[in-house]
């Protein structure tokens, strides 16, 4: 593999690096992109085989036209419809139709439905209401978890919003944030931030064990935030405090450290959002970066997209990033109020359509 080599971050900051990562490939039976044309945005740029292409951008009813008024009114809502306003993460089901995107600042997880075209927040019951939804997955049975840093609580819905357990009062959660599944091993990864640990669930709420303590050594963390599982079972973590991402085994224990606090390549200054691809290549959010990296499963540098600013693949404050079974990345971009989505270029496999 080659990695490009440029004077200084502000370089880096500014230019798409190429690596030949491992190519890219699209579910066939999720839902296709369906927006304005960009033209073909992918990273590295040519010469160099592309690994990495955008598909299009999302931030509210306005991407898919205006609601009745009367329905509008009904929710509580502009006639133009719901808008983000500041997301932080982001997941989708496995079909692609349904996006889901927690939003601190609506204390809601806004929920666009590419079917109905219609953009909506998750109706819950009182017992399940949101205060700072932080994160939200789904589990193989469409079941809806979400981690409210607020209530101290990760929360389970039915499809239709029905609360049907509570978690992390017994456990005593201190700031429950990021959340990864594992169904093959039932479980329920949940960051508790400000307690320096991950704890573990089973899918049905019974406490497990739990991973970490505060430190900066191998095994131990730091302000934990976004977790994620590689088709291995390891865990992924962001390490915010340390600056760095950590990976563990399923049995808890630590495999590799990727990172450090700087500017070179494969540092970091505001780590975020973790995923991983088909590949097990590892994705890192870096909000202050404005860009996500991504290494291989050995933790070397693959590649970076992204920068500062407005434009389509470039990010404003980032926060979370979600990577389903057919490669698709969804990308939090806060301050811009939108979610990016982009596809992962799988090597030997046919590439999507644009």
């Amino acid at each position: 593999m080659k990695l490009y080599r440029l004077n200084g971050f502000r370089n880096l900051m500014l230019a798409c690096l190429g690596v030949a990562l491992l190519g890219l490939f699209g579910c066939a039976t999720e839902k296709p992109i369906e927006k304005k044309e960009y033209g073909d945005i992918v990273w590295p740029s040519p010469p160099d085989t592309p690994r990495i292409r955008f598909l299009a951008e999302y931030s509210g009813q306005s991407d898919f036209g205006s609601k009745s008024s009367f329905k509008a009114s009904l929710l509580g809502e502009e006639s133009g419809g719901l808008q983000l306003d500041k997301p932080y993460a982001a997941t989708a089901s496995a079909d692609g139709n349904l996006i889901y995107v927690t939003d601190t600042k609506l204390h809601a997880v806004v929920v666009f439905d590419f079917k109905e075209k219609e953009v909506r927040a998750l109706q819950t019951d009182a017992s399940g209401g949101l205060v700072t939804p932080m994160d939200v997955k789904l589990d193989k049975r469409g079941r809806i978890f979400v981690a409210d840093a607020t209530r101290q609580e990760v929360l389970v819905y039915s499809p239709e919003g029905k609360t049907l357990l509570t978690l992390g009062k017994k456990e005593e959660l201190g700031r429950p944030t990021g959340l990864a599944i594992d169904d093959g091993r039932n479980r329920l990864y949940v960051a508790d931030t400000i307690k320096h640990r991950i704890v573990v669930y089973n899918l049905e709420g019974k406490y497990l064990f739990s991973i970490g303590e505060r430190g900066d050594d191998p095994s131990q963390l730091n302000y934990p935030t976004s977790l994620a599982v590689d088709t291995k079972g390891n865990l992924l973590v962001s390490d915010s405090g340390n600056f760095r991402a950590q990976v563990f085994n399923a049995d808890g224990k630590p495999v590799r450290t990727i990172g450090q606090l700087g500017d070179s390549y494969g540092s970091f200054s505001r780590p975020k959002g973790i995923a991983s691809d088909s590949d097990n290549n590892i994705y890192v959010v870096d909000g202050a970066f404005s860009n996500f990296q991504i290494f291989d499963s050995e933790g070397k540098l693959l590649l970076f997209v992204g920068t500062m600013g407005k434009e389509p693949g470039m990010f404003w404050l980032p926060t979370g990033i979600y990577i389903n079974r057919g490669d698709r990345i969804y990308v939090v971009d806060s301050l811009n109020a939108r979610i990016q989505i982009f596809q992962y270029l799988k090597e030997g496999r046919t590439p999507i359509e644009k």
